[in-house]
């Protein structure tokens, strides 16, 4: 019996030798294939990893330059100009404003209206400071001197006011103007006012004395706007003849005449560098001048039979504009409108940024002032 179970255990171990050596072999075999197999995988995975970028890098490419940059370029000056909501509505006229001001410390805006007044307000309070009574028809227009001490008013009663802006007393009276004087400014060293006139003409005038010193001649037609350059030795003017003027200012000669819009020319103003010109049309169009080329720069086509009002921006940059009852942001380079302002409904008739870029003013028909920043 002992040597039966012997042999009993040799023939045991000879059949687990054989199942060890069953499964080992298989086991190989199984490995070699494996191996076979992620050898000829990582060839495969190479080829298509490869093929992948090539073909993402071709889409992203094509998607980018056909689709996103032309997106990227349309929203740039979006994405660069600050975005203006309405602080606030202001009340204190009792008729249409027709224009509005900055004072050149941003402190305070000047009003002026249809009832014969000069409003005088706060621009960190929101408040109307001074109500200025002495004119006997429609103030047509008002400007702060450049020492923000003294306003100038101009009306359709044929006289420019000086007026105090601390106590809103008439300073002195300007009259000897013969037609209805629709727009005044100061000039920048505050010496002199320059104004334009239903009769045609330019008229300088010494701000102590209260003289004409200087008549500037050759519009066909009133004169709707006037400005100086920044620097003093420049003015430009705006008339219902379709033209705007560029005069010296010392000699009073006519240095350029540009022509282009096809109706009254409501209002120009030169750029913060003195480079260029803003104007705005009754044709229904902004235009930027070259002022050394004397050509068209850019054509801002408003959806508007009328622009009221254009102004620049401190950085030149941006332009803001008025027509109807819609306000609107441009980019001067693209030529691209940048915002409309919303929350307000009535026409308006002007508006104004203030000197640092952050608060723009605009005057409406219904007697009110709106607030955006």
């Amino acid at each position: 019996s002992s040597l039966f179970c012997f042999f009993l255990c040799l023939n045991q171990a000879k059949k687990q030798s054989q199942i060890r050596s069953t499964i080992i072999q298989y086991w190989l075999r199984i490995l070699n294939i494996k191996l076979g197999w992620i050898h000829d995988f990582d060839k495969i995975v190479i080829e298509y990893v490869t093929l992948f970028y090539i073909e993402f890098y071709y889409y992203c490419y094509y998607y980018y330059y056909y689709y996103f940059l032309p997106l990227i370029k349309k929203l740039y000056p979006k994405m660069q100009a600050r975005y203006f909501e309405l602080l606030q509505i202001l009340q204190g006229h009792e008729r249409s404003i027709r224009r509005v001001k900055f004072s050149l410390d941003g402190r305070k805006i000047v009003s002026c209206s249809g009832d014969k007044t000069v409003g005088i307000w706060d621009v960190a309070s929101r408040k109307q400071l001074r109500i200025c009574k002495g004119h006997s028809k429609y103030v047509r227009s008002a400007a702060f001197s450049p020492d923000g001490k003294i306003v100038a008013s101009c009306s359709w009663d044929k006289t420019i006011r000086l007026w105090d802006v601390e106590s809103g007393d008439e300073l002195m009276k300007f009259d000897e103007c013969a037609n209805l004087i629709l727009d005044v400014n100061f000039s920048p060293n505050g010496e002199n006012l320059v104004s334009g006139s239903s009769g045609n003409m330019i008229h300088l005038w010494d701000v102590h004395s209260g003289k004409i010193v200087q008549t500037l001649a050759g519009h066909s037609h009133e004169v709707w706007s006037v400005q100086y350059a920044s620097n003093g030795e420049m003015i430009v003017s705006s008339s219902y003849d379709k033209t705007i003027c560029i005069w010296h200012a010392k000699s009073g000669k006519k240095l350029k005449e540009l022509k282009g819009h096809s109706s009254t020319v409501i209002n120009a103003t030169f750029s913060p560098d003195n480079q260029h010109i803003v104007s705005c049309s009754a044709d229904g169009t902004i235009r930027i001048w070259d002022l050394a080329s004397e050509k068209i720069f850019k054509i801002l086509n408003v959806s508007s039979s009328s622009v009221i009002d254009a102004k620049y921006f401190p950085d030149g940059k941006t332009v803001v504009s008025c027509s109807d009852n819609i306000i609107q942001l441009w980019n001067v380079q693209s030529g691209n409108e940048i915002q409309q302002l919303e929350g307000h409904t009535s026409n308006a008739n002007s508006v104004d940024v203030s000197p640092d870029g952050s608060t723009i003013v605009v005057c409406f028909a219904d007697s009110t002032l709106g607030i955006w920043g």
